[in-house]
């Protein structure tokens, strides 16, 4: 019995990295599309979508399926739990760089306008933190999926700091409006992918030290503080 678990639970693990390696290009394309107003690429990442929802279906049926033929327990049915939650960010990732897609073609068929906000840089930070939070996964690095909730926090900084950039281009050109909340929308988006990768990390926290941290407000003062690790 523990021989066909120990199959089952590897192939949960490739399936998961097959999605997590899905998830991350479809989001750094999303940006590029952004980037570079490519329609084309954000019509493509947009019909993509149904393929991570089927994805991410039947990898919660397999878990599910896990669970009920062989009720795993201790580290087996932690590892269990967390591939369910990281599964369910790793929809919320793609649906959310869809979106931004959606909103580089809605922006591409406005008159172009100055960018309100730097959405380069913050896109390479969120970029950061996904591929920081994956890693941790791949790795079972709770160190590693540590950094990625500082980062959480200077995203969160960035998103605020928009909103007053948004504000001054709409009152310098009104016109501008639909383009202006547009980018808006990039900047909500990339601060929710940002979130979810924080949760990502806190998932592999708990699936490699057993330790639930979501509400611990001050996890990230506790990180900093930590001496570096040798």
């Amino acid at each position: 019995m523990q021989i066909l678990l120990s199959r089952e639970l590897d192939r949960l693990k490739q399936t998961i990295l097959s999605l997590c390696s899905e998830v991350e290009d479809i989001f750094q394309k999303s940006l590029l599309s952004l980037k570079k107003m490519d329609l084309s690429l954000a019509a493509k990442l947009i019909e993509r979508d149904s393929e991570i929802d089927s994805m991410e279906v039947d990898l919660e049926e397999d878990c599910l399926k896990i669970l009920a033929l062989y009720q795993p327990v201790a580290g087996d049915l932690r590892f269990i739990v967390s591939i369910l939650k990281i599964n369910n960010d790793l929809e919320r990732i793609a649906d959310l760089a869809v979106n931004i897609a959606e909103r580089a073609m809605a922006i591409a068929k406005e008159p172009p306008i100055p960018v309100p906000f730097d959405f380069v840089h913050m896109g390479n930070l969120v970029d950061r933190m996904l591929r920081k939070s994956l890693d941790s996964l791949v790795r079972l690095e709770p160190d590693l999926a540590r950094r990625v909730i500082i980062l959480d926090e200077e995203v969160d900084t960035l998103h605020r700091e928009t909103y007053e950039l948004v504000r001054q281009a709409l009152i310098r050109n009104p016109e501008d409006f639909s383009a202006v909340i547009s980018y808006l929308g990039v900047s909500r988006h990339l601060e929710r992918i940002a979130d979810y990768a924080t949760n990502i990390a806190e998932d592999v926290i708990y699936l490699t030290d057993g330790e639930i941290v979501r509400h611990k407000t001050d996890l990230a003062k506790e990180i900093n503080n930590d001496p570096p690790s040798r």
